[in-house]
């Protein structure tokens, strides 16, 4: 019998650790080649990590919530090579002990040292409480200056009363809108004040706690799952980062709908993908993208970093309602076929949450189609760290006046808006008009007869 390390794989260049979610295998399980023992989340993506061989699931390394680096052992697997039943006995702690090399224990005494001082370099939130809390809890609590005494007050849901990183999230949350949990800290506190003095202070809280929620007996409380809390700090980051400003811009796009819908279902029978409009859009706005390289770019404090590579966010509603930006890599190194089956692929896959965490990094621009639920334009909120985001504009007929030499006619033309969002800190006016102005003039002078 031999035992194989499981460790937390490589996920992207980007991304060094990653939050361990959930166990899918208890310890004395059976885990077969290829099934997932453990689910971690980076970001905006939860995934599954599947065990490399089969076995049996003899130690378990990580808690829940436990933040893991890229390369670390995250579980054991007893594997029976000979074909002879796993036993788990082995797993003992004390022959492990036995076995441990001098230097392999001044290694684990200097990882011990370190986690010391980690820990102590947070003074905000120690204390003499025998409560364990893991690092990210206390990471979280660092950041957002919870003091010990609220943190202590904190009703955890983890194993043995345990503090989650939900947890701490929603307290986080909570305490920003004033609710009954941040109330109860300061009660806990000694009562010095009179009570005609707390009246006032009450009353002034009032107000938010009727514009977080008044809940009756008929109303049904439906907890923000994890992604839809990171998404909602996302987009309130973003909001108090950029100076948002948008310009809007009408677009014919008949010459489009008509190609479209001459090559399409030769399209599909020859390539076995549908051709639908995100691939042109996305192929007009890398053009654009190319010719204005200053709006592919991201702000990192005083400096701005232009990005070398195109790579467009294509933002994709999932089923449960929230939503995820899977990224076309070198988008502008894509012909029209392979955008649409870089797209198709990526749609479906953000369908079936069976994206990689590495394909939702390291985006340079975004698209967001708000046509797709009948909307004619909108003004979308920027994906940080990039500095601009454009929103394409259900497709309608319109009444249009069409210029020709022999005057002026109107004729039913198809038509959408675009909308712009920019940051203001770094793009100004007149490239943000520019930028959506040369995607408008890409998509209006479509040539009828492009073969595909």
């Amino acid at each position: 019998m031999s035992k194989f390390e499981l460790k937390l794989p490589q996920m992207g260049e980007s991304v060094a650790e990653a939050t361990l979610t959930s166990w899918l295998k208890e310890v004395g399980d059976t885990v077969e080649l290829d099934e997932a023992v453990f689910e971690i989340a980076t970001d905006k993506v939860d995934s599954e990590v599947p065990s490399e061989v089969e076995g049996v699931l003899v130690e378990k390394r990580f808690g829940v919530d436990d933040v893991i680096k890229v390369g670390e052992v995250v579980a054991v697997i007893e594997t029976d090579s000979k074909g002879e039943p796993a036993s788990t006995p082995e797993v003992e702690v004390k022959p492990k002990e036995e076995e441990v090399s001098e230097a392999v224990s001044t290694e684990i005494e200097e990882h011990l040292s370190r986690a010391r001082e980690t820990v102590s370099a947070a003074p905000a939130v120690q204390s003499g409480s025998e409560r364990f809390y893991s690092p990210l809890v206390r990471n979280i609590a660092k950041q957002e200056s919870i003091s010990q005494e609220e943190l202590d007050a904190i009703a955890g849901t983890g194993l043995e009363g345990r503090v989650t990183k939900n947890d701490i999230l929603a307290y986080v949350e909570s305490r920003k809108n004033g609710d009954e949990r941040k109330t109860e800290v300061r009660e806990a506190q000694p009562k010095a004040e009179p009570v005609a003095e707390k009246a006032p202070a009450k009353a002034a809280e009032a107000p938010h706690k009727v514009t977080t929620a008044q809940v009756t007996g008929a109303d049904e409380v439906i907890p923000m799952t994890r992604m839809g809390k990171l998404i909602a700090h996302h987009m309130v980051e973003s909001v108090a980062t950029s100076a948002h400003v948008q310009s809007f811009i009408e677009v014919d796009v008949t010459n489009v709908v008509k190609w479209r819908n001459k090559v399409k279902d030769a399209f599909e029978k020859r390539e076995g993908e549908k051709l639908t409009f995100t691939p042109i859009f996305m192929e007009a706005v890398a053009k654009a993208l190319k010719k204005y390289p200053m709006v592919n770019i991201s702000v990192d404090g005083d400096t701005v970093i232009k990005k070398k590579n195109i790579n467009i966010g294509m933002a994709a509603a999932l089923p449960d309602g929230n939503l995820i930006v899977p990224v076309i890599k070198n988008a502008d190194q894509l012909n029209l076929v392979g955008m649409a089956k870089v797209v198709n692929d990526l749609a479906n896959r953000a369908r079936n949450n069976a994206l990689k965490p590495d394909e939702i990094k390291e985006g340079t621009y975004t698209v967001t189609n708000v046509g797709t639920f009948g909307s004619v334009f909108g003004t979308p909120i920027i994906n940080q760290p990039q500095v601009g985001i454009l929103a394409l504009g259900a497709i309608r007929k319109m009444p249009s006046v069409i210029e020709t030499e022999e005057g002026d006619f109107i004729g039913i033309r198809s038509k959408m808006f675009l909308s712009h969002s920019y940051d203001h800190r770094v793009v100004n006016g007149a490239l943000g008009g520019m930028f959506v102005k040369a995607v408008a003039e890409y998509l209006e002078n479509w040539d009828m007869d492009r073969e595909i």
